[in-house]
């Protein structure tokens, strides 16, 4: 009777410990809603170049299905996120932020906001996304804030967003870029200028 009681126990914590095991490697348990994961990590933009490849393990690929990201081959599009800002405090919609680059080691790139929950945020600003044809040839800036700038400029509507990420995009990616991305991507900065309610 011992030995069977032991045995049950063996079997419950093995069960208990591969499902564990299972969820949070899949980003279920507990509830993580970024898409900022993977073992390439570029001034806190991080990015799996195994997304969208045949080499990407079932827990990258249970990650990819649950934040509903349409994966290309990393020859045609790699993807990065970010979950903070240059200080690395989260991202939130009650800051404004000033989000700047340089040209992009690719064909086109965009960056595109999302909420916790990595949906697009229900607002009906129009304004969740930029890219390179918008942000033209050379450097860029653009705000991240829940109203639009005075000045016009490029903006990324956080408004209703609550905490957030940013996926940055490149699609037709340098060769040299997949093979040493420290070296070649000079990632987006994230500067927070303000947040409602600080001194």
């Amino acid at each position: 009777m011992k030995r069977a009681g032991a045995y049950l126990a063996a079997v419950i914590a093995g069960l208990a410990l591969g499902l564990g095991s299972a969820l949070w490697l899949a980003g279920l348990w507990p509830a993580r809603g970024t898409m900022a994961f993977g073992d390439v990590d570029v001034g806190g933009w991080r990015s799996d170049f195994a997304v969208g490849s045949e080499a990407a393990d079932p827990y990258t690929r249970a990650r990819v299905a649950r934040h509903g990201l349409l994966a290309l081959a990393k020859t045609e599009a790699v993807y990065f996120t970010r979950a903070t800002d240059d200080t690395g405090a989260p991202l939130r919609e009650a800051c404004t932020y000033r989000l700047s680059g340089d040209p992009m080691p690719a064909g086109w790139w965009s960056v595109t906001l999302y909420d916790g929950q990595s949906m697009l945020p229900a607002n009906t600003d129009g304004a969740l996304s930029i890219n390179a044809e918008r942000a033209g040839g050379g450097a860029w800036s653009a705000v991240i804030a829940p109203k639009r700038p005075a000045d016009g400029g490029l903006w990324i509507s956080s408004r209703g967003a609550g905490t957030f990420d940013l996926t940055l995009r490149l699609y037709m990616p340098e060769a040299a870029l997949l093979t040493d991305p420290n070296a070649v991507l000079k990632p987006p900065r994230i500067e927070r200028v303000a947040c409602e309610g600080a001194a």
